[in-house]
C-alpha cells in the first residue's frame, strides 16, 4: 500500500511539474513571438530592409490587401525594395494580438489588429521555430470593414472583382 501511495504521489507530482513548465514556456514563447512581430513591424517603419526580411522564413508567403497580392518572400522583397530605398515604407502599429500554439510548441499562429494609414487592419499569420529563432512563414494583411459598411464596399469593388475573377 505504501508503494502505491508513493507511485501515485510521484505521478501526480511529475504531471503537475510538466503542466507548470509548459505554461511557463508558453508565456516565454508568447513574449518572444510578440517581440519578434513588434520588431518586424518596426523594421519596416525605420527602413531596415535586411532585418525586416530576415524575420521571414525563406519559403514565406505574404498576402496583401489586393486580390493579386500573393507573394513569395523573394517576390515581396522585389516589390518592397524601391519603397525601402526611397524611405517610403509603412508604419503599422500593433494594437491587439492573439497567439496560439500547436502541441509541439514549434508552430504558432496569430491574429492582430493594426493601426495603419488605411485605418484598422487585421494581420494574421503562422510563425515557426527555426533553430533558436521564430520566423514568419505566412502573413495575411486585411482591411477591416465594419459590418454596417459592407454593402457600400461590395458595390465599390464589384467591377474590379469581376475583372479579377474573369481574368483567371
Amino acid at each position: 500500500m505504501k508503494q502505491i501511495i508513493i507511485i501515485a504521489f510521484f505521478i501526480t507530482f511529475t504531471s503537475c511539474q510538466k503542466t507548470q513548465n509548459t505554461s511557463i514556456n508558453e508565456k516565454e514563447t508568447t513574449i518572444n513571438i510578440n517581440k519578434m512581430l513588434n520588431q518586424w513591424h518596426n523594421d519596416v517603419a525605420i527602413y531596415d530592409y535586411d532585418s525586416y526580411f530576415n524575420k521571414m522564413a525563406d519559403n514565406a508567403v505574404f498576402v496583401g490587401t489586393d486580390a493579386t497580392e500573393v507573394w513569395s518572400k523573394q517576390e515581396f522583397q522585389s516589390f518592397c525594395k524601391p519603397f525601402f530605398d526611397k524611405k517610403q515604407t509603412w508604419n503599422f502599429k500593433p494594437h491587439k494580438r492573439n497567439i496560439y500554439f500547436d502541441k509541439s510548441g514549434k508552430t504558432a499562429w496569430f491574429d492582430e489588429t493594426l493601426d495603419t494609414w488605411m485605418g484598422v487592419c487585421r494581420g494574421s499569420g503562422v510563425v515557426i521555430k527555426k533553430e533558436d529563432d521564430w520566423k514568419i512563414e505566412h502573413y495575411v494583411l486585411s482591411v477591416v470593414v465594419p459590418n454596417e459598411d459592407i454593402k457600400a464596399i461590395v458595390n465599390i469593388k464589384k467591377e474590379r472583382d469581376s475583372l479579377y475573377l474573369h481574368a483567371r
